[in-house]
Formats: C-alpha cells, sequence, structure tokens
C-alpha cells in the first residue's frame, strides 16, 4: 500500500461528513477540529505538506478544505461560483 494512500482514505471520509447529517442539519459545509482529522488519517501530526495534499484531494472530489489553525472547513466547491466577483472597476 502507497504511504500517501492515507491522504486519499482521509479526503474521501470528509467528503462523506459533508453529505451526513449531524450538528442539527441534514448535510453541508461543516468544520472539524484537528484532533479529529488526524484520528481520522492515522497520523499523530499533520503536516503543512500534509494538508496541502489533503487539500488537493479533497478538490478534486468536489470540496474545499480551509484551514483556520486549529480547526478546518470544508465546504462544497460549487459553493463559490455565485459569489460576487471582484474587477478592475471596484479597485480603482
Amino acid at each position: 500500500m502507497p504511504e500517501n494512500n492515507w491522504i486519499s482514505m482521509t479526503a474521501v471520509r470528509l467528503a462523506e461528513l459533508y453529505d451526513q447529517d449531524f450538528g442539527g442539519k441534514p448535510n453541508g459545509r461543516y468544520r472539524i477540529p484537528d484532533k479529529l482529522v488526524r484520528r481520522i488519517a492515522g497520523r499523530r501530526r499533520l503536516y503543512e505538506t500534509d494538508i496541502r495534499a489533503l487539500s488537493v484531494a479533497l478538490f478534486e472530489l468536489g470540496y474545499v478544505l480551509i484551514d483556520m489553525d486549529t480547526f478546518y472547513v470544508v465546504m462544497g466547491a460549487n459553493s463559490f461560483v455565485n459569489y460576487r466577483r471582484a474587477n478592475d472597476d471596484c479597485i480603482e
């Protein structure tokens, strides 16, 4: 089994949580503490390169991982489609 297999397995589990009912909502964005992500990953520590790789793996599944230092936020990548757009006119 490849060393980085835990990254794809963790990404799949985090993606599955997105569709799971908890916290009073049937599904959707959620925050998860670093400790729980490490437990899912089966790792004592997660390094910056690990988080980047996990973020890429989640993005490939259609989700965005946002690192907030002590916890992470998982959102659907489509959540950002309808955000207003900054353009040249707004920065002049």
